[in-house]
């Protein structure tokens, strides 16, 4: 079941939420440096990590699941979200360049239905970023933040899923190392947390950040131009005589009459 949109926004407008932005954002930064004229596609509650390409990007669109709700975003310049049915999408083929899926594969009943219509909407080798509650982490198991709401996924099962939804992973990250607390001491020293975390425990981020690509299936060519494919051709077959197998004829092996010599030693 989701989270309601009106909770997703509170959160994220919160201290923990805005650090969480800030520490999320760093990392979906560092895989996507920039998307300068790209269009970049929002599934679930993608806004906060949306912004930072808002003044580069050709186009950002919030697309916020029907069972969620939708708000206005952004909130200080004309509205670019749409309320979507996230296994029916309302948008053309190879549409989008990019694409962030967040708050979205850990609440749909059907994750593998989301990623095949995100794989449609994509351009041929276009690039997506799943962020979903890690198995192992802490952020799964605590009601702290949204993370802990939805189906965490271990990196084996989302990459498996990914795989099966015809998308090749390409980068492999983890974050949120801190305890899941509102503690301003946890909060203050959340840099000192991350960094110690990649270093010594690098398994048990809190969520995982999966960035993959669209894979195109290609046609096989035969060598020297030829179809792999068996050329079918009609045979006539004289009448009276039945294709499954030949008849005994008096030289036939198999006629009841006929003795085959022994070969000689």
């Amino acid at each position: 079941m989701y989270l309601d949109v009106a909770d997703l926004r509170t959160f994220y407008d919160l201290p923990l939420g805005r650090l969480l932005r800030s520490l999320v954002g760093t990392r979906i930064r560092a895989l996507w440096p920039s998307a300068k004229g790209e269009a970049l596609l929002g599934l679930g509650y993608a806004g906060p990590f949306l912004r930072p390409y808002m003044d580069e990007a050709a186009r950002c669109v919030a697309a916020m699941p029907a069972q969620q709700g939708c708000v206005h975003w952004p909130r200080e310049r004309a509205n670019g979200a749409v309320l979507v049915e996230v296994n029916q999408l309302p948008f053309s083929d190879a549409v989008f360049d990019r694409a962030i899926i967040v708050h979205a594969l850990d609440f749909s009943g059907d994750p593998a239905a989301t990623l095949r219509e995100a794989w449609r909407v994509l351009v041929p080798g276009g690039k997506l970023i799943v962020i979903v509650p890690n198995r192992s982490g802490l952020w799964s198991q605590s009601e702290t933040s949204p993370f802990g709401y939805g189906r965490p996924f271990s990196k084996g099962q989302i990459q498996s899923l990914l795989k099966t939804c015809q998308f090749d992973v390409i980068a492999k990250e983890e974050a949120l190392y801190l305890p899941p607390s509102r503690s301003r001491f946890i909060l203050r020293s959340a840099r000192t947390w991350e960094a110690l975390g990649r270093a010594l425990w690098p398994a048990f981020g809190g969520i995982l950040v999966i960035e993959a690509e669209k894979r195109v299936h290609r046609g096989l060519q035969a060598e020297n131009g030829k179809s792999m494919l068996r050329i079918l051709r009609p045979v006539f077959v004289p009448e009276g005589v039945t294709t499954g197998m030949k008849p005994a004829g008096p030289g036939s092996a198999r006629h009841p009459h006929v003795r085959r010599k022994p070969r000689s030693r």
